[in-house]
């Protein structure tokens, strides 16, 4: 008998149907297996209004990567948690290292309605509205179309992530206000290149903006992580 072909789909997937994803490949995979994995931080699935457990394809790969650690190289959970937090690391510093200028796009690739977003993002859409008033989420327009971008879909997706730990919209100003205050820094230093009517001159004033908002996000997380330092060991 042939193989049953995978399913792959952008819908996020049940616990049961990430099972029956990966049974193949590992057939001792059990549901409970799979919670307890979650019970460890290694997975962070969604949840639905009744507490079910939904899984995007990320979440699904990740979990496929942890068991062949476990299978092929018989690593430790703790093990294998520092292995995946490497790579997330390297993959957010490459992200970094691109820079800046694809995000100074004046106009997002495609405009998405918040229906579409809150889909994208995986969450309801009362909390996308909510996100929207409290200015989390800004809507762009160009021309006859609006809506919102990429970033906002990321924006929502980790808005959303903080949301089960009861950080509603309006706690997250904060953290808005937080970075505009940054921005407006660097803007005093870049704004008369970026002005300029040369565009040699508008130029260097981006690659100024580049190397500017790496160094001052790397400042920024120290001084972060250390403040949560001193909370941790009060």
């Amino acid at each position: 008998m042939s193989a049953v072909p995978e399913e792959r789909t952008q819908r996020p997937l049940t616990i049961g149907a990430v099972r029956r994803r990966l049974r193949e490949e590992f057939p001792d995979i059990s549901i409970s297996k799979i919670r307890y994995l979650e019970d460890q931080g290694l997975l962070t699935p969604s949840r639905t209004e009744g507490g079910y457990r939904l899984f995007r394809e990320e979440e699904v790969e990740r979990l496929r990567t942890i068991l062949r650690l476990q299978r092929d190289e018989f690593l430790p959970l703790r093990v294998i948690r520092d292995e995946l937090d490497s790579r997330a690391t390297q993959k957010r510093d490459k992200r970094q290292s691109d820079g800046v200028r694809d995000r100074l796009r004046s106009v997002p690739d495609k405009l998405l309605t918040l229906d579409e977003l809150s889909e994208q993002a995986d969450m309801d859409g009362g909390l996308a509205k909510e996100l929207a008033n409290f200015g989390l989420l800004q809507e762009t327009s160009h021309g006859d179309a609006s809506g919102y971008g990429e970033d906002d879909v990321e924006i929502a997706a980790l808005c959303g992530r903080l949301a089960r730990y009861n950080l509603e919209p309006r706690n997250l100003r904060a953290i808005k206000t937080a970075s505009e205050r940054q921005a407006a820094l660097l803007e005093q230093v870049v704004a008369p290149g970026l002005r300029a009517k040369s565009a040699e001159r508008r130029q260097r004033a981006i690659d100024d903006l580049d190397k500017l908002a790496t160094i001052s996000t790397e400042l920024a997380q120290l001084l972060f992580w250390r403040q949560l330092r001193s909370l941790a060991t009060k």
